[in-house]
């Protein structure tokens, strides 16, 4: 079996009916940016499959606009915290909190890559991401910042992130909801997030169920708000890609809305930037300050179309790949919380990859850009389609047979003609 097909085959294995679980029994349920580059790894060789994959997650969409981080499709013991701890009412069941914003980003690629034949799909689906989009300016910065506010790491999509770290220490460590963790049944605890983290996790769930999920009074609550520089970064690419859908599909009151949330979305994330460590950084909400932690995450304002330091990003990139080690850590391998193998303290992850190359292309660096992907498909195809790897080794680590790594080397692979 070539690459391509083993590619193909995992997301067919991972298919339940026209969503695509992350990996089997450890993400049993639809996660929302996973199937957002899932869809565009469908793309490469079945558009209606690709289009089902946003349809579906689409049903799972609260009234005020949220596409929530999880949709309960079908029932399963694999995996917490499940259904009856998130507490809410409506079918399908879902989790309460959001993810990174890819999904316009995803709709305006398949129809791009499908043309007038994905025209209809993408028009049915364009309403529900401006709905989406507005519930981010509402829900997430009702000061109008031009920063959305994540209020629990999860919806970052990198949950145990060390920039998370000062900014979790606020949030107590005591839940009303029994923590039976299904994770370290299916890998090993010390890939995963650890016992003190997900009891915080666990918290704020526990705290935002008790606020009936009402965003205002989430927002009020939340001992732990950050604008974190990812997300931020994601909405900012997915409003330019909405502008785009909007022009074809929306009105003119809607494309002036869009273009002025990316003017002034592009100020402000510029001034993440933090010239001693060279680096985009996410801020804490509540400080008021940087975290001066760097993370994969601040090369992601390249994907968001600023360019203006991508000579530095790319002169780190280039330094650390000089030094042997794989591109790209999820942390700064050279700082204390560095750890290659733990989740997002280290690990190489195929989908932040993609998006860090997919910037520096457009940023006019076509060198780091290929150096990056080449990376991600050394790894993948030395460790296979794991959910992420050893920026040291290499080793392929979490679960396997993933869905998005899968995805991403198929939209690599036809970068590189194989």
């Amino acid at each position: 079996m070539s690459r391509t097909e083993q590619a193909r085959a995992i997301l067919a294995a991972n298919d339940r009916g026209g969503y695509t679980v992350p990996t089997d029994r450890l993400y049993p349920f639809q996660w929302n940016w996973d199937s957002a580059f899932v869809a565009m790894g469908w793309a490469t060789f079945d558009a209606d499959r690709a289009w089902r994959e946003l349809e579906r997650l689409l049903e799972g969409q609260w009234d005020d606009g949220l596409v929530p981080q999880i949709v309960f499709h079908a029932p399963s013991d694999d995996y917490f915290p499940g259904p009856d701890v998130w507490g809410i009412q409506r079918m399908p069941p879902t989790s309460g909190i959001p993810q990174p914003p890819v999904l316009a980003s995803a709709v305006r690629f398949l129809l791009e890559r499908q043309g007038e034949a994905g025209a209809e799909r993408a028009r049915a689906v364009y309403p529900k991401l401006v709905l989406n989009h507005r519930w981010w300016e509402e829900a997430r910065d009702p000061q109008r910042s031009g920063l959305v506010a994540t209020l629990h790491p999860w919806e970052t999509g990198m949950d145990n992130s060390p920039a998370w770290d000062i900014a979790l220490e606020r949030v107590p460590a005591e839940t009303r909801t029994e923590i039976r963790r299904r994770d370290t049944g299916h890998v090993d605890a010390a890939f995963r997030p650890r016992g003190i983290e997900y009891q915080r996790f666990i918290h704020l769930v526990d705290l935002f169920r008790e606020a009936g999920w009402d965003a205002q009074r989430m927002f009020a609550q939340s001992p732990f708000k950050v604008a974190d520089v990812g997300t931020n970064a994601i909405l900012l690419r997915a409003e330019r890609d909405l502008l785009a859908l909007a022009e074809r599909f929306g009105s003119a009151a809607e494309c002036a809305a869009i273009a002025a949330r990316i003017a002034h979305k592009t100020v402000v994330l510029s001034g993440l930037w933090d010239e001693a460590l060279r680096h985009y950084l996410s801020r804490d909400l509540i400080g008021g300050t940087l975290i001066p932690v760097r993370t994969s995450a601040g090369f992601l304002p390249l994907f968001a179309g600023l360019h203006e330091h991508a000579g530095a990003l790319a002169a780190r990139l280039n330094g650390w790949a000089s030094r042997g080690l794989a591109l790209v850590p999820s942390t700064d391998p050279d700082a204390p919380s560095f750890e290659p193998q733990r989740y997002w303290r280290g690990p190489v992850w195929a989908v932040v990859n993609w998006m860090i190359a997919t910037g520096l292309a457009e940023a006019g660096d076509p060198q780091t850009a290929a150096l990056v992907r080449s990376e991600t498909r050394r790894l993948i195809g030395q460790a296979g389609f794991s959910e992420y790897f050893n920026p040291v080794d290499g080793a392929g680590i979490g679960g396997g047979a993933f869905s998005w790594t899968a995805a991403i080397d198929l939209l690599l692979g036809e970068d590189q003609g194989a």
